[in-house]
C-alpha cells in the first residue's frame, strides 16, 4: 500500500498555527508590541486603520536586524529570546515561541523595514502569504517597522467571523493597554484612523495608570507594596467606594507580562471581603515579581496562563498585603478596643492654646418669682372631637366672633372674654368626620405582596403572580423602546449639572451612544475627552442613579455594540430597563402594586421579560381545590 502520512507544507503548517496564535487584529497588536519591548526600545509607535483589518503597523527604535536575521525571523520556530529548552525557566523577554511572524505572514501581506544603529543601510521585505516578494537594501532610521495589511485575505471564512470595527477596536484597545501599563518607562503613541488616541510619555506607574484612566483615577488608587521572599508586589487598588460593575480595570503583571488568574482574583476578592457592595467589582493594578524558575509560562500560545509553584502561599500573600494596604490608608474599618475614639482630637484644634470661657449672669433673674401664665397663650387643645359637623353650629348666638389667633393677639381692645374651652384656633387639628363612618365605604384590597418579590392579583379564574422585577423591566424595556425610536422622551432638569469621568476608550462609546441617550431623557451640557457633563436626566432615574445606570451599560455593551440602529436601541434599552426596574426586596404600596399589573398587562408582550424570562403565572381556582382534595 502507497503511504498516506504527508509532511504537510510550511504555508499550511503556518496557517494553522495562525490559528491559534492570531485570532483577530489585536493578536497582531499584542505580538509586534511585544517583539518591540523585547528589542530594547524606547520609543513604540502603534498605528492602526480600520480597527486593524486594514492596517495594523508597529514602529519602534530599538535594536533592529541584520540581513539575514530578517530573512530567518519569519521562518517557524526561528527566535532569537531562547537556545536551548532550560531557557524556558529562566524567561526575561516576552516571547520565546518563533511562532508570531511566520504566522502573521501566513495570513496577511507584511512589509518589514529594519536597520541596526552601526549598519549604514537596512533591509526592507514584501511578504504575501508565506511567499516572499522581495528583499531590497534601503535607507532607513535605527529601529524596525512591521506593517500588516489585509488581515485573513487569504482566509475569507476567518475574515467573516470579525466583529464590527467597534468591536475589534476595543479588543485592540486592550492589548496596547495591557503592554503599555507592563512597561511605564517606555514612550507609546497610538493612532488609528490618522487620529492621534494615545500619547504616553515615559512616566512613572502611577502616571501611566492616570494617563490612560482619567484623571479622577489619582484618587481612587490605593497603593500595595510588599517584599516577601516567594514574590515582591507592587501596584494599586482602587477604593472601595469606587467599585465598579464590570471587570475592566482589574490588571495581573507577572514579571511584567500581563496575565489572568482566577485565583489570584479571588485572593483580590477575599481582601475586600465585607467592605463591597453586592456585584462590585474593585480596580486593581497589581505587579508581582517572582523568580522565573517558580513559573511555567508555556501553557498556551497566547501566554495570559501562568502555572505557580506554591499558588496556596502567593494567595495569602497577596490577600494580606491587599488587606494591610486598605487599613493603612483607613480604607478598611479597623477594630481597636483600646482607643476611645470620642478623646481624639481635630488637627485644627490640636496646637492651639486653651481659651478661658466666658460667664455671663443676669442680675435681674429671680427664682422666687411667681410665673403666672397668660391664658390667651395656653397650648390647649380639645381632645373630645364633635360628634358631627352639625354639632358645630349648636347654641351659636349672634354676637359671636370667630377670631383668628394672630388678630386676637394684636387688638389692644379685646372686648370678648375667651376661655380655654371654648376658644379654638386655626391652626388645631381638625379630629371630626365630615362624614359617619357607615358612610365610608370600605376599598377592596385588590392586590398582595409576598415576601417583597411577588405580587399577586385575583382574577376571575384564580389568581395571578407577578414578579416585581420582571415585571418592572418589561414596562421600562418598552418605555424606552419607544422613546427611542418613535418619539424623544421627556427629562428632568438639574440644578447642579453632574460631571462623570471616564477613560478614553469608555469615552469613545458614550460619545457613539449619545444621540440614543439624549432619546431617553438624558441632556448633555458638554462632552470632553476624559468627562460628561449632565444637565438633564429622565424622569424614572434619581440623581444619584445616574452614574451607576451609565457603568451598567457600558458593562453591557463592552463586548461590542450591534451595527444596526435598532440593536443599538434594544441594547441600551435592555440595558436602561435592568438597571432602573423595582429590585427584589423592595416594599411597594397597594397603589404601586397596581400600577405595576396594570402597566405590565397594557405592554405589548405581557408574558416575558427582555430577557425571555416568565413575568408572570397563572393559578386557577381548580388547581387550588386539587391542592386540597383528599
Amino acid at each position: 500500500m502507497s503511504s498516506i502520512i504527508q509532511l504537510l507544507p510550511d504555508h499550511v503548517a503556518n496557517q494553522i498555527a495562525a490559528g491559534e496564535v492570531v485570532q483577530r487584529p489585536a493578536s497582531v497588536v499584542k505580538e509586534l508590541l511585544e517583539n518591540a519591548v523585547d528589542a530594547k526600545a524606547t520609543d513604540i509607535k502603534l498605528i492602526i486603520k480600520d480597527a486593524g483589518k486594514s492596517l495594523v503597523q508597529v514602529i519602534d527604535n530599538g535594536s533592529g536586524m541584520n540581513v539575514t536575521d530578517a530573512r530567518m525571523c519569519f521562518e517557524r520556530h526561528a527566535t532569537s529570546k531562547i537556545r536551548q529548552a532550560e531557557d524556558l525557566f529562566s524567561l526575561h523577554t516576552k516571547g520565546f515561541r518563533g511562532e508570531a511572524l511566520a504566522s502573521i505572514a501566513a495570513i496577511a501581506h507584511m512589509e518589514m523595514k529594519t536597520k541596526q544603529e552601526q549598519e549604514e543601510l537596512g533591509t526592507h521585505i514584501i511578504i504575501e502569504g508565506s511567499k516572499f516578494v522581495s528583499q531590497d537594501v534601503a535607507v532607513l532610521p535605527k529601529g524596525t517597522s512591521f506593517a500588516v495589511k489585509n488581515l485573513f485575505f487569504n482566509i475569507p471564512a476567518r475574515r467573516n467571523f470579525l466583529k464590527s470595527d467597534t468591536v475589534e477596536y476595543r479588543h485592540v484597545i486592550d492589548e496596547f493597554q495591557r503592554v503599555a501599563l507592563a512597561h511605564p518607562k517606555i514612550h507609546f503613541t497610538f493612532y488609528h484612523n490618522g487620529s492621534d488616541m494615545y500619547n504616553l510619555p515615559p512616566s512613572s506607574l502611577r502616571q501611566r495608570i492616570v494617563n490612560f484612566f482619567g484623571g479622577k483615577t489619582n484618587e481612587k488608587l490605593v497603593p500595595v507594596v510588599e517584599d516577601t521572599e516567594m514574590m515582591n508586589i507592587q501596584g494599586f487598588v482602587s477604593k472601595p467606594e469606587f467599585a465598579k460593575k464590570n471587570r475592566g480595570e482589574q490588571f495581573f503583571f507577572v514579571n511584567d507580562r500581563f496575565i489572568k488568574s482566577p485565583y489570584l482574583h479571588h485572593a483580590v476578592m477575599a481582601a475586600y471581603d465585607g467592605i463591597l457592595k453586592d456585584g462590585a467589582q474593585p480596580s486593581y493594578y497589581l505587579y508581582l515579581t517572582v523568580p522565573p524558575n517558580t513559573i511555567d509560562i508555556n501553557i498556551h500560545p497566547t501566554k495570559t496562563e501562568i502555572k505557580f509553584d506554591n499558588e496556596s502561599a502567593l494567595y495569602a500573600i497577596l490577600r494580606a498585603s491587599i488587606k494591610h494596604s486598605l487599613g493603612q490608608f483607613n480604607v478598611a474599618p479597623v477594630l481597636d478596643f483600646e482607643r476611645d475614639a470620642n478623646l481624639d482630637t481635630p488637627y485644627h484644634y490640636k496646637n492651639l492654646d486653651a481659651e478661658v470661657p466666658t460667664i455671663q449672669v443676669d442680675g435681674n433673674y429671680n427664682p422666687f418669682a411667681e410665673d403666672k401664665p397668660n391664658k390667651l397663650f395656653s397650648s390647649y387643645k380639645k381632645t373630645e372631637p364633635a360628634a358631627s359637623w352639625e354639632s358645630l353650629y349648636v347654641d351659636v348666638k349672634h354676637d359671636t366672633a370667630v377670631v383668628s389667633g394672630d388678630d386676637a393677639f394684636a387688638s389692644s381692645n379685646n372686648e370678648y372674654a375667651f376661655e380655654n374651652n371654648e376658644f379654638i384656633f386655626e391652626n388645631e387639628e381638625v379630629t371630626s368626620s365630615l362624614f359617619n363612618d357607615h358612610e365610608v365605604e370600605q376599598a377592596v384590597h385588590k392586590s398582595y405582596q409576598i415576601h417583597k418579590k411577588y405580587i399577586v392579583s385575583p382574577i376571575k379564574s384564580g389568581m395571578v403572580i407577578v414578579d416585581q422585577n420582571r415585571a418592572h423591566q418589561r414596562v421600562l424595556y418598552e418605555q424606552f423602546l419607544v422613546n427611542m425610536t418613535v418619539n424623544q422622551a421627556s427629562s428632568q432638569q438639574l440644578l447642579f449639572p453632574i460631571n462623570l469621568f471616564y477613560s478614553a476608550s469608555e469615552m469613545e462609546l458614550i460619545v457613539e451612544l449619545q444621540q440614543s441617550l439624549m432619546n431617553t431623557g438624558f441632556v448633555f451640557e458638554e462632552s470632553n475627552h476624559d468627562h460628561i457633563v449632565i444637565s438633564g436626566i429622565p424622569i424614572n432615574v434619581t440623581e444619584s442613579e445616574v452614574a451607576a445606570v451609565l457603568d451598567q451599560l457600558l458593562s453591557d455593551l463592552h463586548n461590542g455594540i450591534p451595527e444596526s440602529s435598532f440593536s443599538q436601541n434594544d441594547t441600551i434599552a435592555k440595558s436602561l430597563a435592568k438597571s432602573l426596574a423595582v429590585k427584589t426586596g423592595t416594599y411597594l404600596t397597594e397603589k404601586e402594586q397596581e400600577n405595576l399589573v396594570n402597566g405590565l398587562f397594557a405592554c405589548k408582550d405581557p408574558n416575558v421579560s427582555p430577557f425571555q424570562k416568565p413575568t408572570f403565572i397563572t393559578m386557577r381556582v381548580e388547581d387550588l381545590d386539587k391542592k386540597f382534595a383528599l
